[in-house]
């Protein structure tokens, strides 16, 4: 299962920056609806394992558009649960 998480989490697990994260999501590293949602217009959460998977794949980016394409066919069709 897919976890979203917070900036702090985020930055936490990742051992980025929460200024790398913001950069890397606006500059289109980071794909929202994929790697980040917005939940209102003051809360982001970010998708801890595919942003995983991007920084061990960042190289090997077929490998890590196989774990998007998993991504979003798992989650095609159901609704999102608060």
């Amino acid at each position: 299962m897919y976890q979203f998480v917070n900036k702090q989490v985020a930055s936490e697990k990742l051992n980025l920056s929460c200024a790398t994260l913001k950069k890397y999501r606006l500059n289109g590293t980071l794909v929202e609806g994929t790697h980040w949602v917005k939940v209102n217009c003051r809360c982001i959460r970010y998708n801890l394992e595919l942003i995983q998977d991007w920084l061990r794949n960042r190289y090997n980016p077929t490998a890590h558009n196989h774990a998007i394409f998993l991504y979003h066919a798992t989650t095609r069709g159901k609704r999102r649960r608060d």
